[in-house]
């Protein structure tokens, strides 16, 4: 009889997690559930993307997520990628396949987000946001769907939205490209037995949020308290399970009841 010991580690199903550059962000609480459920774990991270935003580059939070992912069992990637290059979809899985392996599940959590409107916002930054918002969610998804050879019914795709478009016109409009783009997934990936939905986590201070929007949000959400990355990791851990698989081609609301 082999040892206890001795006994093979069973496969854990990879997920591929996009836009996980810091450790208090949304991307990082999800990588973080997955692994805890038993999945590898590749993630995509931008460093030059934090460098320009009022947070900043958090020094060390690529190796401190790497750890806690490992920490949990799971085998990990931490792939550097600016999504805004057409090339760097197929870059990606690339990497996560030579890495860790096929994909089994797609999390996109990475976005391009900077407060524009109708008025002042600018060709180069519209364009941009369209690029990584809502192209790089196109090849990404294009990507998958060209090298998913899994069972029928265990593929999962998960792309977060929002609907704040007044005051954020560029950001707000390319995620609702984001949202028809993934939701088609459903449709025509339906042979692959994959399921993609669109999840809105509503606002989670990640960091972002000035004293007045958060008591303004605070205000306006029933449960009487902001969503958090755990609340939207909960969600996509249940997408990403066996349980969760008839739930496809929805847009889901995790907001708390935020009016």
């Amino acid at each position: 009889m082999t040892p206890a010991h001795d006994t093979p580690r069973a496969p854990r199903p990879l997920a591929l997690v996009t836009g996980v550059g810091r450790t208090v962000g949304i991307g990082a609480g999800i990588a973080q559930r997955l692994a805890a459920d038993g999945w590898d774990v590749a993630f995509t991270f931008w460093t030059p993307y934090d460098e320009r935003m009022t947070w900043g580059v958090e020094a060390g939070a690529t190796e401190a997520i790497a750890e806690t992912l490992t920490a949990r069992g799971a085998a990990t990637a931490a792939i550097e990628a600016d999504l805004s290059d057409p090339e760097a979809p197929a870059f990606v899985f690339d990497e996560a396949e030579r890495r860790l392996g096929p994909v089994t599940a797609l999390v996109m959590c990475h976005c391009e987000s900077v407060d524009s409107g109708l008025l002042d916002t600018t060709v180069e930054s519209f364009d941009r946001h369209f690029a990584v918002n809502a192209r790089a969610t196109w090849l990404l998804i294009r990507e998958y769907g060209r090298r998913f050879a899994g069972a029928h019914g265990t593929g999962r795709i998960i792309a977060l939205t929002s609907d704040h478009t007044v005051g954020n016109l560029p950001y707000g409009a390319s995620k609702g490209a984001l949202d028809r783009i993934t939701l088609a997934a459903a449709r025509e990936l339906a042979h692959l037995g994959v399921t993609a939905n669109a999840v809105n986590p509503g606002p989670v201070d990640t960091g972002w949020m000035s004293d007045g929007t958060r008591e303004e949000l605070l205000r306006l959400t029933p449960l009487g308290r902001l969503g958090t990355p755990r609340d939207t990791a909960d969600l996509v851990s249940f997408l990403c399970s066996p349980q969760g698989g008839w739930i496809n081609g929805q847009l889901l609301l995790s907001n708390g009841g935020l009016s």
